[in-house]
């Protein structure tokens, strides 16, 4: 195994960290661990580089800040940045930061820019963040699935980072357009997800942070490649190595990440997750808390009784079984799932659609997820009037009671008023899968 990282980022913090990726329709910032350094929601534009940061920085009151240095940033000056790259429309906002689409000056190539205000960086532990995610974009070798670092600036005021724009959506949101879906289709998605993990673990990268939102497609034709797009959590590592941070989203962390003794088995785990979802439409370990998710995932037991389960095909579960496998030591490795039968005949696995449920389940809960995280980006203080405006209007109307909370059986009413027929069980399902960071929510917090 090679390693593409010069050294190895200390591993003794708790604090779960993370980032977000060049989407064309807006990054996302998230809950805790999940806060999106490199994107956010979709905002007005700016004409100057200054408005990226809040200002300029008061170089009187403190000394210039480095976060990369020359051995990571190709120059220092947000001047060469404007030389080489135009500059567009707004497209994403985070906690840090915010990304435009920018065209290269030389070759007329449209890309991302994602900036990211030296202001927001509180702490070491932010500054490293960014360092080590940085270095490991630019280390690990080009692959078709994952999105691509052309160059990182740094100025006085902010890291510039340009890379590959992915303007062709979520994989959820992918899905639920085409208007069927089956196990063939979701074969496909996990193989590329794999080759991805394969290639990381390859050259020594621990992703630790493997969800569908971070997996967008390059494009809108119906042959684009799905890439990967974060790797604000990931880590290098060797042979042997354990991590004891605690880091990454709670539906799809492995076991091993809640004792605080594990290696990059975890990331398989995560994959297990999504193909979980991708088949059920629903997270295989939820409930109400982080705490009551961490729960579940230690008992680590999988429900292969509802719909659509029982018309799942045998090679399929199996697949599920020993990718969510609670001991890291027998679980598969990358390679071994790529050598999966179900994997190995993708296009002999069943075309027959899932059933109308799965996609309703995977549109609500997609649909939630991004009100929470929209929610969260107030919290912040990212997102702009009209947005936030039009989260007031959903959450009244959702709140028919007006006392200030959500409740299941609104929510249930709420879907069913916008034309969601969502089963009731379904409905509570789905609440529980996304209330963790939503609950308690109140008119005060909007």
């Amino acid at each position: 195994m090679g390693n593409c990282c010069v050294a190895r980022p200390s591993c003794n913090s708790n604090k779960r960290r993370g980032g977000a990726g060049a989407s064309a329709g807006g990054g996302r910032a998230g809950v805790g661990n999940r806060g999106g350094r490199l994107g956010g929601a979709n905002v007005r534009s700016y004409s100057t580089l200054s408005s990226i940061c809040d200002g300029a920085r008061d170089a009187a009151a403190q000394p210039p800040l480095t976060v990369l240095g020359a051995g990571l940033a190709a120059a220092a000056s947000a001047e060469e940045l404007l030389r080489r790259y135009q500059l567009g429309e707004e497209l994403g906002r985070g906690e840090f930061g915010l990304t435009r689409r920018c065209t290269d000056a030389a070759t007329g190539e449209v890309l991302a820019c994602k900036s990211i205000s030296k202001r927001k960086l509180r702490s070491s532990v932010d500054i490293e963040d960014v360092r080590r995610e940085v270095a490991i974009m630019r280390s690990l070798p080009d692959h078709p699935s994952v999105v691509r670092l052309r160059e990182a600036f740094e100025d006085a005021d902010a890291v510039h980072l340009v890379m590959e724009v992915c303007e062709g959506g979520e994989l959820f949101d992918r899905i639920v357009s085409r208007g069927h879906y089956t196990e063939r289709a979701a074969a496909g998605v996990i193989r590329t997800i794999m080759e991805v993990v394969q290639h990381c673990h390859k050259h020594g990268v621990m992703h630790r942070d493997l969800k569908p939102e971070n997996f967008l497609y390059a494009n809108t034709s119906e042959n684009s490649p799905l890439k990967v797009i974060d790797f604000g959590l990931s880590v290098c590592f060797k042979p042997g190595d354990r991590f004891r941070e605690i880091v990454g989203s709670p539906y799809y962390m492995a076991p091993e990440v809640l004792k605080r003794n594990y290696g990059q088995e975890i990331d398989i785990w995560s994959a297990g997750v999504i193909l979980y979802i991708l088949l059920c439409g629903v997270p295989p370990f939820w409930a109400e808390t982080d705490e009551g998710i961490a729960q579940a995932i230690i008992r680590s037991n999988l429900d292969f009784s509802r719909e659509p389960w029982p018309k799942v095909s045998e090679n399929a579960k199996d697949l599920v079984r020993k990718m969510l496998d609670p001991s890291a030591y027998s679980r598969l490795t990358a390679q071994q799932v790529l050598e999966h039968p179900w994997i190995q005949n993708a296009s002999a696995a069943p075309n027959i659609p899932l059933g109308e449920a799965v996609r309703s389940r995977l549109k609500q809960f997609t649909v939630m997820n991004k009100f929470k995280k929209k929610a969260l980006l107030v919290v912040a203080e990212c997102i702009p009037t009209e947005e936030l405006e039009a989260i007031k209007e959903l959450f009244q109307m959702l709140d028919t009671n007006k006392d200030g909370h959500l409740t299941i059986e609104e929510l249930r009413k709420g879907l069913q008023t916008t034309g969601h027929n969502v089963h009731d069980t379904d409905v509570d399902m789905l609440m529980e899968a996304t209330w963790t960071a939503m609950a308690p929510w109140t008119a005060r917090s909007l």
